[in-house]
This record gives structure tokens, C-alpha cells and sequence, in this order.
């Protein structure tokens, strides 16, 4: 029993890294983010996270699957996905899904995010634009890493250990359900602002 509850030193480099990128976005969201309210500057706090784990450690993990594997792979980055391996093998070898879903994720998502950013700071009229297209982007790339395999059965994931079941995989998968879902929210409570002031000045001049 006592195993269950041992973090090993690959799980502690690994979450340590995480934690590592953590505070580099917080640092990052909080300095764009002075002068503004509390939940932009939280919000571009999560987005800065948001796009370093997609550029330095889900953009290498693209490289070495199109290039071989994790599994047969060296490096700080491939550790940490074979620490994550640990808990869903689809991504120690070469998964198609999870390759596409990432390939996407990298592109597209990382890249809305540092849009996103700017169009925060610079008060941007298509900011709720970005961001909602964001965060459909973000639970659709959760939506097809994890239906998938319940479809069939979760095959290649291992909910034996509390460490893999609860951390890894419902945890740090969670966090990209949860936050992009309280960012939806935001903007639905923004636009809706928004048009009720836009309906409120028609009003006045009728």
C-alpha cells in the first residue's frame, strides 16, 4: 500500500517542471495584467500558462512522435511525457488521435492564446471572439483525447494508482475543462453587458 502513495523522483521533476511553467505564467499574466480588473489579469495569467505548455511541452512532444516516439526518445521533455505515458500509454507511442488532437492543439490553441493575450491588453474589439473560439477549441481537444478510448473501453489508461488517476489524468486534464469553461462564462456575461447597454442607447434616442 505504501508504494501507492510514493512520488518518485520522475513524477516530482515532472510536476515539478509544471509548477516551474506555472509561476513563469503567473509572473507573465500578472505584469501584462496590472491596472486591469481581477479577472483579466487572471485570465491572462492562465492564458500565458496556457500557451507555454502548449509551445515547450506539447510542441516538442509533436516533434518527437512525428519524428519516432516517446518511448524511445531522450531528454527532460521526453521524460515528462513518459512520467504522463504512465497513466495513458497512447501517448509514449504513436497514436494518431492523440497526434492530430495535439498537432491542432500546438498550432492553433497556443497560437489563440498569445492572440488573446494581446487582444486583452490592447482592449481589443474581438477579444470575447478569441476567446470563445479558444475555449471551444480547448474542450474539443479534451473532448477527442478522452472519448475515444472510454468508447473503447480505456484500453491505455491506468486508474490504478491515485497519483495517475487523480493527478494526471483528472486533475491537469480537468483544469482544461474547468478554466476555458469559467471563460465562456465570462464572455457570455460581457457580450450580454454589452447588448443590453447597445439596446439601452437605442432605446434613448427612439
Amino acid at each position: 500500500m505504501g508504494d501507492r502513495w510514493e512520488l518518485g523522483a520522475a513524477a516530482g521533476g515532472s510536476l515539478l517542471l509544471c509548477t516551474a511553467l506555472l509561476v513563469v505564467g503567473c509572473a507573465l499574466g500578472l505584469r501584462l495584467g496590472r491596472g486591469r480588473g481581477a479577472a483579466d489579469r487572471w485570465a491572462l495569467v492562465w492564458l500565458c500558462y496556457d500557451a507555454l505548455v502548449h509551445f515547450v511541452l506539447e510542441g516538442p512532444f509533436v516533434y518527437l512522435s512525428l519524428v519516432g516516439n516517446i518511448a524511445n526518445s531522450d531528454g527532460l521533455i521526453a521524460s515528462l511525457w513518459k512520467e504522463y505515458g504512465k497513466a495513458d500509454a497512447r501517448w509514449l507511442y504513436f497514436d494518431p488521435t492523440i497526434v492530430s488532437v495535439e498537432i491542432l492543439t500546438v498550432a492553433l490553441d497556443g497560437s489563440l492564446a498569445l492572440f488573446l493575450v494581446y487582444a486583452i491588453v490592447k482592449e481589443k474589439h474581438y477579444r470575447h471572439f478569441l476567446q470563445i473560439t479558444l475555449c471551444v477549441c480547448e474542450l474539443y481537444g479534451c473532448w477527442m483525447t478522452f472519448l475515444p478510448e472510454w468508447l473503447t473501453g480505456s484500453p491505455n489508461l491506468n486508474t490504478s494508482n491515485w497519483l495517475y488517476c487523480w493527478v494526471y489524468l483528472s486533475f491537469f486534464n480537468g483544469v482544461w475543462v474547468l478554466i476555458p469553461g469559467l471563460l465562456l462564462w465570462q464572455s457570455w456575461v460581457e457580450l450580454n453587458k454589452m447588448h443590453q447597454k447597445e439596446t439601452s442607447s437605442v432605446k434613448k434616442f427612439q
